[in-house]
């Protein structure tokens, strides 16, 4: 990854931040700590990695995206809604009645989402599920899952990564959002997962762990990760993102607090200032009221 190419993504991504800001801010409360550290993989992926197409977000030949961490949905949205799949005022409407944006990812509402997630630990198995059958039915790409570092509590995530390993689902790359904080507190005092990297290692998976949100990083553990779908590896990859909750949100950035807060329109005008991105959607800042 050449530097040009790394600096259009870093673009890129304080435009989703932006985004990400106003569509939260605009609601008034949600889960702009979570939402914020996945934003640099988000554009990653969307930008550079995964095989899709906005015109048609139910193509069959698509790579897919399952965000289990699903109140992360915001970024997500952002994401989605700035590569065409639907129209930027939607983000206006998040969890509000009759949205097609609902604070947790489904399915069923808005296009280009692969899953229904939010119940944290189901989203892993969900991912497992949909690449055994792209590899049973010999369809190519990859299922790509994110999962957050509380969430790994779950039991649940540990049996779908048993199963992923048995079944040599090499077309499955995980995430682990590792922001070191969850609702209740700091990870490492609510249950420490001690070495991340061993553990998955251990459950027979290909593990790397890399800055999540240095682009060059991300991208080289990300061609690792596909490198394991070789005949004679066929091993599911998981790479263990070390990110700050609430990047990029100035007001808020790795505050233990940052969850799921309220806010408004002064700390979005602040935290836009210190992006250097203007407001997108927000009718009173887009226009200079």
């Amino acid at each position: 990854m050449n530097t040009h190419e790394i600096q259009a993504l870093e673009r890129k991504a304080r435009e989703i931040r932006g985004l990400t800001i106003e569509e939260i801010g605009y609601l008034g409360v949600g889960h702009i700590g979570g939402a914020m550290s996945i934003v640099d993989l988000l554009v990653l992926l969307y930008h550079k990695h995964m095989n899709i197409n906005p015109q048609d977000p139910a193509w069959p030949e698509r790579d897919m995206l399952i965000l289990s961490k699903g109140h992360a949905g915001p970024a997500l949205y952002a994401t989605l809604a700035d590569k065409g799949y639907f129209p930027l005022d939607w983000l206006l409407t998040l969890n509000k009645g009759g949205t097609n944006l609902p604070s947790h990812c489904d399915r069923t509402k808005t296009p280009g989402i692969d899953m229904t997630t939010g119940s944290l630990g189901q989203g892993l198995s969900a991912a497992a599920g949909l690449a055994l059958g792209r590899a049973m039915d010999r369809k190519p790409g990859f299922v790509y899952c994110i999962i957050g570092d509380g969430e790994s509590n779950e039991g649940q995530v540990w049996e779908a990564a048993m199963f992923a390993a048995h079944r040599k689902l090499s077309n499955l790359i995980a995430f682990a959002d590792w922001n070191g904080m969850q609702i209740d507190g700091l990870t490492k005092e609510i249950i420490d997962m001690d070495d991340i990297v061993a553990k998955w290692t251990a459950f027979g998976w290909h593990a790397q762990m890399v800055d999540g949100h240095d682009f060059a990083a991300m991208d080289k553990a990300i061609e690792e990760a596909k490198r394991r779908a070789a005949p004679g590896i066929e091993r599911p990859s998981m790479i263990v993102l070390r990110t700050i909750k609430g990047r990029g949100a100035s007001f808020c950035e790795g505050q233990v607090t940052n969850h799921n807060m309220s806010y408004g329109i002064p700390q979005i005008k602040e935290a836009l200032a210190a992006l250097g991105v203007p407001a997108r959607i927000i009718p009173e800042l887009a226009h200079g009221a």
